[in-house]
């Protein structure tokens, strides 16, 4: 009997940042934070990632106090609100204090790597733990790949492998395999083309495309940043088909419908 795999969870982005690539400065407030995260959860979004600190090409690193000063107060207030909460820090200290105010997933685009206390943090607390491919520097790494599928995977097996030594437990484990983040834009493609070597890992990959740079390559030289909403789309629905645990998406309406499509060809297809 052909069964259909866990349906794709929507992670929509929350930015309190006022230099986040897309979306900086619109939701510092938290009462303007809370909003949009209600209206993403109604659109479909299974969990909302808070982040305070941007990590784009070139972003300044912000302290610790200032991170979890812009992160916990929505953490909680979102927590209050009975939606499920992803804090996307790579700092510890930051990862405690929106843990204890509520969040259930830590989305470290460093794999532990810039915070040593990581992994104990991840050991102690027991929620899931998204680990990204990150080289040093991250999204201003130089692209330097001989293959790039094979050495990503290798390195977050690398990673993997430190994480559970550290006590981490496997079943707390995602992948990520760093879209975007010091790669080339047919490098990126060529990750996304082979997610199954991820999932081979053995632990859910979270695929994050959204509004990436590589995509506006698609579109005309003027198109406006919501215009990328329509390719992270198709991603998020190509990633759904290839197994991915999570997509982590700007706009969720537009992933959601796609998912939907592909949730019916499933079906479809078995009926």
């Amino acid at each position: 009997m052909t069964t259909i795999p866990a349906p794709t969870r929507i992670m929509g982005i929350l930015n309190v940042t006022p230099d986040s690539f897309s979306d900086g400065g619109a939701y510092l407030d938290v009462d303007a934070a809370v909003a949009h995260a209600e209206v993403m959860v109604e659109q479909g979004a299974s969990i909302v990632d808070v982040g305070g600190e941007s990590t784009r090409p070139g972003a300044s690193p912000v302290g610790a106090k200032t991170e979890r000063k812009r992160v916990v107060p929505v953490v909680r207030e979102l927590v209050a609100r009975g939606i499920p909460v992803s804090v996307d820090t790579r700092t510890a200290r930051v990862a405690v204090a929106a843990v204890e105010a509520g969040a259930e997933l830590i989305n470290d685009v460093s794999g532990g790597l810039s915070d040593p206390e990581m992994p104990r943090v991840v050991a102690e607390t027991g929620v899931l733990y998204a680990v990204m491919h990150w080289r040093d520097g991250g999204a201003d790494a130089a692209p330097d790949y001989t293959s790039v599928v094979t050495e990503v995977r290798r390195e977050l097996t690398h990673r993997l492998a430190h994480l559970i030594v550290e006590g981490v437990k496997p079943e707390q484990l995602i992948v990520d395999p760093g879209i975007g983040f010091g790669k080339t834009a047919e490098q990126n493609w060529q990750l996304l083309g082979h997610l199954a070597q991820f999932a081979s890992l053995g632990h859910g990959v979270l695929i994050g495309a959204s509004r990436k740079r590589f995509l506006g390559a698609l579109l005309p030289a003027d198109a406006a940043m919501e215009d990328r909403d329509a390719p992270t789309a198709v991603i998020s629905a190509l990633a759904a088909r290839s197994g991915a645990w999570g997509v982590r998406v700007h706009d969720v309406a537009a992933t959601r419908r796609a998912l939907d499509v592909w949730d019916h060809w499933q079906l479809g297809a078995i009926s």
